[in-house]
């Protein structure tokens, strides 16, 4: 134990009455040695005392005296001022720990979205903390999706992967389904009445007048079209259809066998059938009152849909509402709205009342695109084909009036409702499910650019005349345009791709690659150049990828994965931070993926210089960098949708509907055969045997793509092995045949032309020097006895600078002459 106060007292006293310092610092050290360890050094203002009468720093011979001396020098920085106050309170005191502070850090990046409804980039806050509410527009179920479609919804899954997945928010998201609609309507009833009147077969020449009757008001229809796109959308159709009518109408007059005008026949009504539809649904179409031939259409069609969203690994949404299933709550929207003061019943319909609604203090008509109020084309679009005779525009009190409620005519579907037998508008639609779903207010609604004005605008207006307030949608977000190689794109015209079309040629991972090389709200054009460069992007991060993976399979034991860190890891890992940083910042900044995959790319750019540097000096790259850099960027490509599997590291090999993880069980087995054929290739080089290198080259080249196996050869290296999908290395082999062929032909164009320049070059030099002008009769008349030119043609003797240039040719013939004479001799002129 320590020694108690006074017994320390007593000891002092006796010590410091020593004159001597020696005998002083020795009797010191004698009872030091009595003083415990065990607690640390304790010590006291007395012990203090008696170390400052030293002159200076004890020998070392007195250990006990060395050691306290050392550790209170320390704490009182060897201060040997008598007078200085001792800063030891008690006996038991400790140093204390000095004042801290937090680091200043660096500002924190919020997420910003463009907002269609101010058109200017704002600080993402949802309503209710990390919670998002979102509403979703969805198709209109009437024909395929095409690739239109998948602008929207890729995009809006891509935002609503980020969302949830990087800046973790728990995001609702709601979307519709329109299964009734003046498009549905007219369709289906098209469809039914087309389909009788083919199974009626009606003879070719009840066909032909028929087709000529159509066409007289299709034309019609065609010369009243202004738009130039939609008119030449149906000049194409009528073009068609006159190229089908000629032939059999040619059939039928010079009386061709059956077999051939039944051909033509069908031929026709293939190419008719826009143009009979048309005049059947004129004709017929008030008489279809069959409300499951309106329902069969749309319900056909939203399967294919959801096929195909699930084709492109679209996220389904969390709740689907269909108008069909929501006409009770769409009617109780509508009479709430007329309740409200701001909707009005006209001739069995209902009507908004823009004018009254924007006369409110508390509203405003057109937030998204006030600019728009009054354009009645895209208002007249906005209300429907089956919604814009004269008899209905008249029932309105103003034009830029919208229907909530429309009376159904004959050959419409029809639901009760207390204004009569009717059926929903566009627009209200969404107001009522979005609200039955997502209350007063939502924190995003998203749609295509398109969709502005005026169904988004009108959703707003009716939605917050329900509920008498001004901010139903917090953050309008609007998807840009998509072209085809530059043209508009619409299925109105005929002008589009299917989603399934798409899929033939390209993946789904490819298609979402190139949505994301480009900005959610700007126009996209869908070509060849645009899915090359997705194509490009996708094969550089896959070779990264497998790099990656085989250096991570190079055996090592436990500690041999931790390896020590020189300046180029250092700069690596900096980068890996840098970019990291900048992606961060991107994504903040209105979910720029552009410029993330830009990063990424730069990433793996300095990720590979890396690598190679390593194995060009013979050493082994990082394991742990490079797999935490990998690792990142499979997790930054699966929260982007574009990785679906669980792999730690790349693509998924074999596809993503795998239940095994065909990579590591195959893996092993491959390592062991490419092991195997290095040494036989060893053996092989060593022994010269020729054949069994080629059965080894013909292994890595033919067999082995076969099955999706790719076998790099790296002088000094060992054989890198790669998982690849098998059409994308038969595709990688044809193109090496192509270009090995390629090299073939120039190599014999080459030695073709060096052959003809060759013999050119002996004929030429067989030719004696008095040989060489006689035969240019065209140049020269007459000859000196050495066959040399004198004359021209005219008889003119040439002059000293025409015999000068002509002498120099005759001397270098007469060169090559004698070359050649010395070949006949040496015998090598063949």
């Amino acid at each position: 134990m320590a020694a108690s106060a006074a017994e320390q007292a007593s000891s002092y006293s006796f010590i410091l009455s020593i004159s001597e310092e020696e005998a002083r610092v020795k009797a010191l050290n004698e009872y030091l040695s009595t003083r415990s360890y065990i607690q640390g050094f304790t010590f006291s203002h007395a012990d203090v005392e008696v170390f400052r009468k030293f002159s200076g720093p004890p020998v070392d011979q007195y250990i006990h005296v060395v050691r306290w001396y050392r550790h209170i020098e320390a704490i009182y920085d060897g201060s040997s001022e008598k007078n200085e106050p001792c800063k030891l309170q008690t006996s038991k005191g400790k140093r204390v720990q000095p004042p801290w502070s937090p680091p200043e850090g660096t500002k924190h990046s919020r997420l910003c979205l463009y907002n269609s409804l101010t058109r200017n980039k704002e600080i993402f806050q949802p309503q209710n903390g990390r919670k998002v509410l979102w509403y979703c527009c969805g198709p209109t179920v009437y024909d395929a999706s095409h690739m239109g479609h998948a602008r929207s919804y890729i995009s809006f899954d891509i935002l609503r992967r980020i969302l949830r997945d990087y800046f973790k928010y728990d995001i609702f998201y709601c979307m519709n389904i329109t299964d009734i609609d003046d498009k549905i309507i007219k369709r289906a009833r098209q469809n039914y009445l087309f389909e009788r009147y083919r199974e009626n077969k009606s003879s070719p020449d009840q066909l032909l007048e028929d087709v000529k009757t159509a066409s007289e008001l299709f034309l019609v229809k065609l010369n009243e079209t202004t738009d130039p796109d939609k008119k030449q959308m149906l000049e194409r159709i009528q073009n068609a259809v006159k190229s089908a009518f000629d032939p059999l109408q040619e059939a039928v007059q010079a009386k061709f066998p059956a077999e051939e005008i039944n051909r033509r026949h069908e031929t026709l009504l293939d190419e008719a059938k826009d143009l009979l539809s048309d005049w059947l649904d004129a004709k017929f179409g008030s008489q279809v009152t069959d409300n499951s031939i309106f329902s069969k259409l749309p319900k056909f069609w939203e399967g294919e849909f959801h096929k195909d969203m699930e084709a492109l690994n679209v996220l389904p949404p969390d709740v689907l509402t269909r108008v069909s299933e929501y006409v009770p709550e769409i009617v109780d929207f509508v009479k709430k709205i007329v309740d409200n003061g701001y909707g009005y019943v006209s001739n069995g319909s209902v009507y908004f009342d823009t004018m009254k609604f924007d006369s409110s203090e508390k509203h405003s008509y057109a937030k998204l695109v006030p600019e728009a109020v009054g354009d009645q084309k895209a208002l007249q679009e906005g209300e429907g084909d089956l919604s814009i005779s004269a008899d209905r525009l008249s029932e309105k009190h103003s034009p830029n009036d919208f229907a909530l409620w429309k009376c159904s005519k004959p050959g419409e579907p029809s639901w009760d409702s207390p204004w009569g037998k009717g059926r929903p508008g566009w627009h209200i639609e969404c107001s009522a499910m979005a609200g039955s779903i997502l209350g007063e207010s939502m924190d995003i609604h998203g749609g295509g650019f398109d969709l502005r004005f005026p169904h988004h605008d009108n959703e707003l207006a009716q939605s917050e005349a329900y509920f008498e307030n001004d901010h139903w949608v917090r953050y309008f977000l609007h998807t840009g345009h998509l072209t085809i190689a530059g043209c508009k794109m619409s299925k109105s015209l005929k002008n589009f791709i299917t989603i399934k079309d798409a899929l033939k040629k390209h993946t789904a991972r490819q298609l979402r690659l190139a949505f994301l090389m480009h900005s959610w709200k700007d126009t996209l054009d869908y070509s060849n150049n645009t899915m090359e460069s997705a194509i490009q992007y996708e094969k550089f991060m896959n070779e990264f990828f497998l790099n990656v993976k085989d250096i991570l399979r190079t055996p090592t034991d436990v500690t041999g994965q931790f390896q020590k860190w020189e300046n180029q890891e250092a700069e690596l890992n900096k980068n890996f931070y840098d970019k990291k940083a900048a992606i961060h910042e991107a994504l903040c900044d209105n979910i720029d993926t552009r410029s993330v995959l830009e990063e990424m790319r730069s990433l793996v750019s300095q990720s590979n210089s890396y690598i190679a540097a390593k194995k060009s000096s013979r050493q082994m790259p990082n394991r742990l960098l490079l797999e935490n850099i990998s690792s990142y960027l499979t997790q930054m490509l699966k929260i982007f949708g574009a990785i679906e599997s669980d792999d730690a590291i790349g693509f998924p090999v074999g596809g993503n509907s795998q239940n095994i993880n065909i990579e590591s069980t195959v893996m092993p087995y491959l390592q062991v055969l490419s092991e195997f054929r290095e040494g036989v290739r060893q053996i092989a080089r060593e022994k010269k045997v020729t054949e069994v290198l080629q059965l080894s080259d013909a292994l890595r080249d033919d067999i082995l793509p076969e099955l999706g196996v790719r076998f790099e050869d790296h002088e000094g290296l060992p054989t890198v092995v790669k998982l690849v999908d098998k059409d994308t290395l038969l595709k990688e082999r044809e193109e090496k045949k192509k270009i090995e062929e390629e090299k073939k032909r120039k190599k014999e164009e080459a030695a073709r032309k060096k052959q003809e320049q060759e013999a050119a070059k002996l004929a030429k030099m067989k030719i004696p020097p008095h040989e060489m002008f006689k035969s240019e009769h065209d140049k020269y008349s007459k000859f000196d006895e050495n066959g040399f030119p004198t004359h021209d043609t005219e008889g003119k003797e040439l002059s000293k600078g025409q015999i000068k240039k002509l002498k120099k040719l005759y001397e270098t013939q007469e060169k090559l002459y004698k070359d050649y004479l010395q070949m006949v001799q040496n015998g090598s002129a063949n």
